[in-house]
């Protein structure tokens, strides 16, 4: 499945002639051009098939709609792979353009998951692939014994303060949808890699770090210095957290000092804890005096009006409405009558205006902040769309998904305002300051090296040097290394946790996550200066800012036409992505949290 169904790049292709494929001498560079134009033009119009399969697939499991996104994704990867390798023998061909070059290396890396030219690997690759993300969307947990789908266990997992529930709906998740995954996505491994060597890569790994617009082993050191830059805040938020948990479930449940027991951060995967912040808010400045979901119910908010409202945000900036077909094709809450994928993703099926969300929608905080999140995808999408094929796309994967995180940053009391859900009277006082900025961090830095470890693991495993018969004590290790937590009850390699999380069965690459929790903060400290913003950083909204909206669709309609430090220089005047608009913006809740941790054991 493609979560951003128009950055086909990851997905489609048309074939190449036997012949073609078999050739073996270089072509000559004035070649390359018209190659790429034929390739592009198969590609978009193979795309619209396959798009239309993959939604159908994702919002209609059952054993139809499974064989239909197979066959589709085999042919898909058998044609892609054939351009790929004949993008490949352009690659030393004297007089290229730099450009030229550029388009040639995103065709060898338009596929996430390449299949060799084996005889039926295409077909195997991509059942395995369609039956993993299956397998996922039709996943059950228990609680008190009984079943409870994805949607209904992580809403589950943030409400509940029962240690004891806490650790069945968490082992029976991972038990239940991951630990049945292991063999297939051992042989999947197996075969993409073979896929990604016949394209001149190392292993499959390698190619997903190869399309940043530098060397893959430069854009690993990039990932690991904006790591060493927000690590210590990162520490100091698990610190003071580990505490609060402490003092809530005592040492028998989570010790006051080494690594946090993961089912207790209110979240399935621990990636974010702000379901947990009633537990840690500290006494007065704590209560922010609202909360979101509150004011959605209070309003007489259902999913179609939060969608409205997270419309209402960028039309402010100046963007055109949502087309018709968005509201009419959509899939907005969960159907009472089938199985369907419950994760939030973005989709543009036809590379131009039939853009979409895929919900399962709740009225709650978490659920309006997505919204935000994945209408950025959709306008992102709609502002590229005139660019030839192999641009369609965000500057990189990072860009795509920060666009609408940074929006989302101006979910502030001044906006909950001015559109009527929170009472003037009621927005909290400066005093409350650090109340704010804990519950933001509670998602976003929490987050920050759960996003980093996901693709650490996959890179371990793609490169060989994690084996298929350490998978386990591997994620293990990488969690308790970056995120300082430890499953609640301890796990064997007969266990496959990572299958527990959609993006490992799904295929999705996840340091794109990691650079947008980064990216997001450098946009929206932008965008604040541009509007002019006087006060603290974390309480700007520029929401209906027309200008700051010109500016920002200058930086969206260049898709992937440029390399993105040109795209991130449109926007923020800055060419590196760098950590340091995130730490101005905690940075006084960083130095009231070292206050707080004065005297504790901190770190794992």
């Amino acid at each position: 499945m493609k979560m951003l169904a128009s950055m086909a790049v990851l997905s489609a292709a048309l074939v190449v002639s036997p012949a073609v494929a078999q050739q073996e001498t270089t072509p000559p560079a004035t070649n390359a051009n018209a190659f790429l134009e034929k390739a592009e033009k198969a590609m978009f119009d193979q795309s619209l098939v396959q798009n239309h399969a993959d939604w159908i697939n994702a919002t209609y499991i059952n054993d139809d709609s499974d064989a239909l996104a197979a066959y589709f994704g085999a042919i898909r990867t058998r044609m892609t792979v054939d351009y790929a390798l004949e993008a490949a023998k352009f690659a030393d061909a004297p007089g290229l353009s730099a450009e030229t070059k550029r388009r040639l290396l995103m065709l060898r890396t338009a596929l996430t998951l390449p299949a060799p030219t084996t005889s039926g690997a295409a077909d195997e690759l991509n059942s395995l692939a369609t039956s993993l993300q299956s397998a996922y969307g039709k996943g059950k947990g228990t609680l008190r014994g009984q079943p409870i789908n994805g949607s209904d266990i992580e809403a589950a997992m943030g409400t509940s303060r029962n240690p004891d529930e806490l650790k069945e709906m968490w082992v029976s998740w991972h038990d239940n949808v991951g630990a049945p995954m292991r063999q297939d996505y051992t042989e999947l491994v197996s075969i993409a890699n073979a896929g990604a060597k016949e394209l001149g890569f190392a292993d499959t790994g390698a190619m997903w770090r190869s399309k940043y617009d530098m060397p893959a082993d430069d854009f690993a050191k990039l990932t690991d210095r904006i790591w060493a830059e927000v690590k210590p805040l990162y520490n100091d938020l698990h610190c003071y957290t580990r505490t609060k948990l402490n003092e809530k479930y005592g040492n028998p449940v989570q010790p006051d000092n080494g690594p946090i027991r993961a089912d207790l951060l209110g979240n399935m995967w621990a990636q974010e804890w702000g379901n947990i912040y009633d537990i840690v808010a500290p006494k007065g400045i704590g209560d922010l005096g609202y909360d979101i979901g509150d004011l959605l119910t209070a309003r007489g908010y259902d999913p179609i009006k939060m969608v409205k409202a997270g419309e209402g945000f960028y039309s402010s900036l100046g963007f055109k409405p949502l087309p018709q077909t968005f509201w009419d094709r959509s899939q907005i809450v969960k159907p009472r009558d089938r199985d369907v994928v419950c994760h939030a993703s973005a989709w543009d099926l036809d590379n131009k205006d039939d853009i979409r969300i895929k919900m399962c929608t709740k009225v709650n905080s978490d659920d309006f902040v997505t919204i935000h999140h994945e209408l950025g995808h959709n306008y992102y999408q709609r502002a590229y769309q005139n660019h030839p094929y192999l641009y369609l796309d965000g500057a990189n994967d990072g860009f795509h998904e920060a666009i609408g995180d940074f929006v989302a940053l101006s979910i502030t009391p001044d906006y909950l305002v001015k559109i009527g859900l929170l009472d003037a009277t009621k927005v909290p006082g400066p005093d409350k300051d650090m109340g704010l900025l804990l519950r933001q961090a509670m998602d976003k830095v929490a987050f920050l090296p759960f996003g980093l470890l996901i693709d650490k693991w996959r890179w371990g495993v793609f490169d060989g040097t994690i084996a298929p018969d350490h998978y386990e004590q591997a994620w293990n290790d990488l969690r308790r290394q970056y995120q300082g937590i430890v499953p609640p009850v301890s796990r064997d390699e007969t266990a496959f946790d990572p299958g527990a999380k959609f993006h490992i069965p799904g295929n999705t690459p996840y340091t794109r996550y990691f650079l947008a929790r980064v990216l997001q903060f450098q946009f929206y400290e932008t965008a604040c200066r541009q509007a002019g913003w006087k006060g603290p950083l974390h309480r700007c909204s520029f929401y209906g800012n027309k200008a700051v909206g010109q500016k920002l669709n200058t930086m969206l309609e260049m898709g992937a036409s440029k390399p993105w430090p040109d795209a991130l220089q449109a926007f923020t005047g800055q060419r590196d992505i760098s950590g340091k608009a995130l730490l101005a913006y905690f940075a006084p809740l960083q130095k009231w949290l070292q206050e707080q941790n004065k005297g504790k054991s901190c770190g794992w």
